[in-house]
Order: structure tokens, then C-alpha cells, then sequence
């Protein structure tokens, strides 16, 4: 009965990979307890997950990057925080939610300038800025602040923007830009597709993919390997590099004298 619960648990908050998760889960605890039912444990156990389709990672060439970028208004303060909000976005591939935590004190500037920030696991990582990223926070951080706001990006009240927050925002300058982007307007724009841009960009420079990994804060390699997939002109390179086959040219059978004296016998 306990294995029907953890089941239809399963099947609430997420379908079939969630409720097999938890069957085996239960299975493996009943392997200790049961060891007499090992046999069945084990062909629950062998059960294989279900295959899924998966989308090509969507991300952003630097074209398209910048004509978002250029639809802020950096006239205003939400313009300037923006512009700087979506470009370090772009730059160092933080997630929205590590962007959004950032205080101004993660910003070191100077020499080896960089962003600290606390990612997935409560793991701390540093992240390389460059000179424009640098002058762009230089400027911003020299705004003053909204009621004491300790975060990097407030919003009007002082305190944290939203993930939601971010979301609106970015659609808001990317349906501008779609008017003289033609590109964009078959993409799907989303801060997680930012990260994706920054570790093309990343892996176009030819940085290895151990060094994006580190870059990211994925804890597996092959995490970071699906963007050597998405990488066609990495793939065309490649293939450019191969010896091409030789052309072999057909030539037609002519039989020989003995040959045709046989047939002619027969």
C-alpha cells in the first residue's frame, strides 16, 4: 500500500518519472527489509525510465543580445538598472535567481574585477567581468540608492526583484527589439536562454567545456556538454576537417575474350 501512496504522489506532482522515482525509492528500501522478495525488487528495480524529446537549447547570437540591450532607456533610473541588469545576464550567465540575490557588495571591481554569487547547493562561485560588464556596473553602482536598498538590482520600493520580475522586464525590450530584430521574433526570450548565450559565446571563443562547467556551476559535466549539441558551426568545423571521400569513377564491365567464348558455347 505504502508503494500505491508514494505512486499516486508521484502522479500529482509530476507524472510518470516522479511516481517511478518514488517506486524506486520504496523498492530499494524494501531490498534491505525484504531480502526473501529480491527477485521481484529486482525487475521493479530494471524498470527504464520514459524517453522524452528533447528541444534544442534556444540561445542568443550577439546581434540579437545587443538590439535588446539597445531598447533600454538609459535616460532613466530603471532604464540604467535594467541595461545593466540583462547585460552582466548575458555576459556571465548567472541564473535569474543568483542575479536577483546579488547585494552590491558582490561587485569587486579593480584588478581580477568579478561578481561573487551563491548558486545551486548553497555553493559559492566567482565570475569574471569584462571591461564593459566593469563600466557598466562602475556607473550603476554610483546611482543612488532606492530607501537604504542593499541589492544589486532593487526594484522602486528598495527591496528584490522577482524572478517574475526579471521575466516581464526582458519581454518587455525584447518585443522592441523584435520590431528591428527579425530573428527574434521566432525565438522564445526567457533569462534562462541569457545563461544559454553566454556559454555559446563561451564555448564559440574555444574555452573547454571543464572551464564552462566551472564557469556555470554545473556539479555534472554532461550538463554542460548538451551546448556541443546546440553548437552547429562547431559541428560544420568539424566536419570541414574531415578528408573528404574520393570520387570513384564507374567504369562499365567488358567481359573478356574467355568469357565470351564460354557463353557463346553454352
Amino acid at each position: 500500500m505504502r508503494h500505491e501512496r508514494l505512486c499516486a504522489g508521484g502522479l500529482r506532482l509530476g507524472g510518470r518519472s516522479s511516481c517511478l522515482t518514488a517506486i524506486r525509492s520504496f523498492f530499494r528500501y524494501a531490498a534491505f527489509e525484504e531480502p526473501a522478495h529480491s527477485a521481484h525488487i529486482q525487475r521493479v528495480l530494471a524498470i527504464p525510465s520514459k524517453r522524452c524529446d528533447k528541444r534544442q537549447l534556444q540561445f542568443l547570437t550577439r546581434p540579437e543580445i545587443e538590439a535588446i540591450l539597445d531598447c533600454t532607456d538609459r535616460s532613466t533610473w530603471l532604464g540604467r538598472r535594467d541595461y545593466t541588469l540583462l547585460l552582466l545576464a548575458a555576459q556571465t550567465g548567472l541564473r535569474v535567481s543568483e542575479i536577483i540575490a546579488l547585494d552590491r557588495d558582490s561587485v569587486i571591481l579593480g584588478q581580477g574585477a568579478h561578481v561573487r554569487c551563491v548558486g545551486k547547493g548553497r555553493k559559492e562561485r566567482s565570475t569574471p567581468l569584462t571591461k564593459v560588464a566593469q563600466q557598466a556596473l562602475r556607473y550603476w553602482l554610483k546611482e543612488p540608492t532606492t530607501r537604504g536598498a542593499t541589492a544589486l538590482f532593487p526594484n522602486m520600493h528598495g527591496g528584490r526583484l522577482s524572478a517574475d520580475g526579471v521575466q516581464a522586464l526582458l519581454n518587455k525590450y525584447v518585443a522592441k527589439a523584435r520590431h528591428h530584430c527579425v530573428s527574434l521574433r521566432s525565438k522564445r526570450v526567457s533569462p534562462h536562454v541569457l545563461r544559454h548565450s553566454a556559454a555559446m559565446e563561451l564555448l564559440q571563443a574555444g574555452v573547454d567545456c571543464s572551464v564552462i562547467a566551472l564557469w556555470l556551476g554545473h556539479e555534472a559535466m554532461e550538463t554542460t556538454l548538451t551546448y556541443l549539441h546546440a553548437h552547429l558551426e562547431l559541428k560544420e568545423t568539424a566536419l570541414a576537417k574531415l578528408k573528404p571521400y574520393e570520387r570513384v569513377k564507374a567504369e562499365r564491365f567488358r567481359p573478356s575474350d574467355r568469357l565470351l567464348e564460354f557463353l557463346n558455347a553454352l
